[in-house]
């Protein structure tokens, strides 16, 4: 990464910008994605009933993980991973909610192990998933995004109350009111900053808020002084991975889900750099996302997806040199190797988080539902389809235990609205919109069977538009 003149026909995505502003840039591209990294792991935590040590060690490590998968995305490894775009990954919401069901069935070592197989099952299909997005438009991933984000809901719920109701402060004024004081300085940060400022808001919001419960003792720092400043996790933390079969299905049904919103955020990045991609590219850049999977199941981490924030930080500074996140990956990786900032991460205050994190997921819900926008749900059976799998994907998240009935493995697939819904609604279009069977059904104007279920990322018709509608679940 040197300062030496480089040729004027180089593409803006291969120039490497002097050392002080690779720094700086890079830096700038961690703080957009920092929140919503480390969120996830705090979430999962919280709802599996972790102790806070633990949690700052997944912490560690999905800063390792999403670094790692950084630099692979923007440096590439041969002809096999990474897309080689200005890209930054971290930790996605799409698995939150199956990992907690799998950690209650089966404990930790089901969670990494049907994790470690998701991510080998992503890299057998990167390829032939690149040829088949037509599989999957948007009137699938949106109605998939949308569940994913409400059925978080009740886990932000969780944290601000308390997830003990025995406790003597849970849903206690000082709790909610703590919770609303942070979601209102969101909200008017939102409304007041301006520019780079503006898209730090929740990161600010956290440590005013933590700031603001010391006082009210909601606060417990005390394991952070234990903590190494330096250190990694070994790996399999929690024991030999185990792979209970209806653990590893509902892992690779998320898979195919991050699959799907990876696949819009790469189009869209591709856009809005001028650099267009294409199906060999895609392939190499969803390879790395399984890549995630194999890393994360085995270092204790999570699975990555491509952060859409960040495209935004690159329209607005106008640097789409992909060695500026290289560097953003790099830096991540450093943090990871930080025990104590894990630690300290994981000892913010429940109410605080849950807040921060109840905005995420609405946010994430809305994601979803400007995606089912681009579908017109008047043609053909696609209101049908999205009003099905979003039933089918709320019911168990609207209504506990409707599913004990069932044996505990399937309880797993069907018990997590994310797979209920990936499932209907990949099924449904697949039955109305690619079968001999469906294409007998009214449609608008005799439009492809991938066209009647809405406009595929790759016919986004400007970058801002492909940004807008980017799939991301971060």
């Amino acid at each position: 990464m040197d300062d030496s003149p480089q040729p004027r026909d180089t593409h803006p995505v291969d120039r490497r910008p002097p050392l002080g502003k690779l720094a700086a840039f890079g830096f700038q591209h961690v703080l957009i994605m920092y929140t919503g990294c480390v969120t996830v792991p705090l979430v999962f935590g919280a709802a599996a009933g972790l102790p806070t040590s633990t949690i700052g060690l997944l912490i560690n490590a999905d800063l390792l993980v999403a670094g790692l998968i950084t630099l692979i995305q923007s440096l590439g490894i041969g002809k096999v991973f990474g897309i080689r775009l200005p890209i930054v990954t971290g930790a996605t919401f799409a698995s939150v909610t199956p990992m907690i069901l799998i950690a209650g069935e089966y404990g930790m070592q089901a969670v990494y192990g049907s994790m470690l197989a998701a991510g080998l099952f992503g890299l057998l299909i990167a390829v032939p998933f690149a040829r088949l997005v037509r599989f999957f438009p948007p009137l699938v991933s949106g109605v998939v995004i949308t569940v994913v984000g409400l059925s978080l809901i009740g886990v932000a719920a969780g944290m601000i109350t308390g997830n003990d109701p025995e406790a003597a402060d849970h849903a206690s004024t000082t709790r909610l009111a703590l919770a609303a004081g942070v979601i209102v300085f969101i909200v008017l940060f939102a409304r007041f900053a301006r520019g780079f400022a503006g898209q730090i808001g929740i990161l600010v919001a956290l440590v005013f808020g933590t700031l603001a419960a010391i006082p009210l003792d909601l606060t417990d720092f005390s394991g952070v002084s234990d903590a190494d400043w330096v250190g990694l996790a070994a790996p399999f933390h929690f024991g030999a991975p185990e792979f209970p079969p209806s653990a590893v299905i509902s892992m690779c049904v998320v898979m195919l889900v991050i699959f799907t919103e990876s696949t819009a955020t790469m189009m869209a990045v591709g856009e809005a750099t001028g650099r267009p991609v294409t199906d060999k590219d895609l392939a190499r850049g969803l390879a790395a996302d399984g890549l995630s999977g194999v890393l994360g199941g085995t270092m204790n981490s999570f699975m990555d997806t491509v952060f859409t924030q960040n495209i935004g930080l690159i329209r607005l500074t106008r640097v789409s040199s992909r060695y500026v996140t290289a560097v953003a990956g790099g830096m991540l990786v450093l943090l990871g190797l930080i025990p104590r900032l894990g630690e300290l991460v994981a000892a913010l205050p429940g109410p605080v988080v849950g807040a921060a994190g109840l905005v995420l997921f609405a946010t994430v819900t809305m994601v979803g539902v400007n995606t089912l926008r681009r579908v017109d749900l008047d043609r053909g059976h696609n209101m049908t389809i999205a009003a099905v799998a979003l039933g089918a994907g709320l019911l168990p998240e609207v209504s506990e235990g409707i599913y004990d009935g069932f044996p505990s493995w399937a309880q797993i697939v069907v018990g997590s609205g994310i797979t209920s819904a990936a499932f209907t609604a990949f099924l449904l279009n697949l039955l109305f919109h690619h079968t001999s069977w469906g294409r007998g059904t009214p449609k608008a104007g005799g439009e492809s069977p991938e066209q009647a279920g809405g406009e595929l990322p790759e016919q986004a018709g400007s970058a801002e538009r492909g940004i807008r509608s980017a799939v991301n679940i971060s």
